[in-house]
């Protein structure tokens, strides 16, 4: 029988072992879709025949002596903004409900030729930045540890199904905290690459110089065997870096002891106050990273509403610019989130773009030489455990500085890392930041912290 949940690295194993078959995991998954994803509402659209297709393809290839790798039969599930070829990409939206692409997204092709299964396409907010609406033609993904709870956004049924067990990893996009947010709430690990690692050929833009594409998974060896496959240079994205990828997975079993660690507090006790059981889980971190042979010192950054109001004007500039034709013909198609939010986009002057794009060069150059000193930024990746859903507020977004976008705008490597969980059970989560391109040095961390706590061995309770 089938574990009811598996993580990426050990079901590859038994793949590779021959004591698992494709086939077998994919019919679990489903079966554990047709169970949960009722009260769920993680997938829009569940591909069983080209699913049990490419399942039957990767048993018959590795019984032949072509293993492709750790993806090799391991089912995953797509956020609704990849695209893929013949099957509808609808970005959550009535406006492009009827969308179907010619071609796969680039890091699609490259998650398929791993020899990952597509399990179907995963819930969203509308374009990567409503929700949670309840007036889309599909219903907005719910917090399996607590189905009453917010999944955070916009990667939710990404959240929602990699924290059910319904898929072993998916994929993210991350323009302000959207990988970063759900796996938080979720109680996964979820990383943002640094900007052009993975390209955004194929993926629905939000904000284009903000957006960027990254993996879901239970694990940070998981993040690291779903990047492998999606990192990459492409000439078709002008962001694309143009760059040696190296062996993430292998990266893990390096040395954390002297790696140096900047904590910022103030974003989290003082800009964005955070709730004593999220201030109470990191401080519990940041002491085993130093028994792990870290060192921990305080840092300070800009004061966190700097950063959000940079990152925010530029993202909301950027998002009207691409909807706004659509906005202008077919304003009541969307739903009144996206459009609510949408509107503030155009009342953006082109000076307050410029201003905001001066300001995002300062930050960065401030970034940079503050991490001259240290390997690793650690602050909160959320202020709280999961709201109830329906206390979500329209503008949330905009009510309180954004924990996670400084690490957009700068396009440095940042992850999700569950540290905890609350007296009721929902996960609490911390954040760790890396210099651009040393993804691996970011991974080995919170593998090494993963491995040192007993967190990742808490799962859902469904029933």
């Amino acid at each position: 029988m089938v574990p009811d949940y598996l993580t990426i690295a050990d079901a590859a194993k038994l793949i590779r072992q021959r004591e698992l078959s494709p086939v077998e995991l994919v019919e679990s998954r489903f079966a554990r879709i047709e169970k949960f994803d009722g009260k769920l509402n993680s997938f829009i659209r569940v591909l069983a025949d080209t699913a049990h297709a490419a399942a039957r393809t990767a048993e018959n290839e590795i019984g032949a002596g072509k293993y492709r790798g750790p993806l090799n039969g391991i089912p995953l599930g797509l956020k609704d903004i990849y695209e893929t070829a013949g099957i509808p990409t609808t970005g959550h939206s009535k406006v492009m409900r009827d969308h179907v692409p010619k071609a796969d997204a680039f890091s699609v092709r490259k998650l398929r030729e791993a020899g990952a299964v597509v399990m179907g396409k995963l819930a969203t907010h509308e374009f990567a930045l409503g929700g949670p609406s309840f007036d889309l033609p599909w219903p907005p993904a719910r917090n399996p540890w607590d189905t009453a709870r917010f999944t955070g956004g916009s990667s939710s049924g990404t959240g929602a199904s990699v924290a059910a067990g319904l898929v072993l990893g998916g994929t993210g996009s991350d323009t302000g905290g959207s990988i970063r947010g759900p796996s938080a709430f979720c109680g996964l690990a979820g990383i943002k690459p640094t900007y052009g690692l993975i390209s955004r050929m194929g993926i629905l833009p939000l904000a284009f110089s903000l957006d960027h594409a990254g993996p879901m998974g239970w694990t940070a060896e998981d993040c690291a065997i779903m990047l492998q496959a999606m990192a990459g240079h492409d000439p078709a994205d002008p962001g694309s870096a143009n760059r040696a990828i190296p062996d993430y997975r292998a990266a893990l079993q390096g040395d954390v002891k002297g790696l140096r660690v900047g904590l910022v507090r103030h974003f989290y006790e003082r800009d964005n106050e955070a709730n004593a059981a999220t201030r109470n889980a990191i401080d519990a971190a940041a002491k085993k990273l130093e028994e792990l042979g870290c060192s921990v010192r305080e840092l300070t950054l800009s004061p966190l509403p700097e950063w959000s109001a940079c990152g925010m004007t530029i993202m909301l500039c950027e998002a009207y610019s691409i909807h706004e034709a659509n906005l202008r013909r077919r304003f009541t198609d969307f739903g009144e989130n996206f459009r609510d939010r949408m509107v503030l986009g155009g009342l953006v002057s082109g000076a307050d773009y410029v201003q905001a794009l001066r300001r995002r060069r300062e930050l960065v150059a401030q970034l940079d030489r503050t991490m001259q000193g240290v390997d690793i930024v650690m602050t909160a990746a959320a202020p709280s455990e999961a709201p109830p859903i329906d206390q979500v507020p329209k503008f949330a977004l905009f009510e309180r500085p954004s924990l996670t976008i400084a690490f957009n705008i700068t396009g440095s490597p940042a992850m999700s890392v569950c540290c905890g969980y609350t007296e009721t059970g929902l996960p609490l989560s911390f954040q760790i930041v890396g210099k651009r391109f040393e993804d691996a040095t970011v991974l080995r961390l919170a593998h090494a912290y993963e491995q040192a706590t007993p967190w990742r061995g808490r799962r859902p309770n469904l029933s």
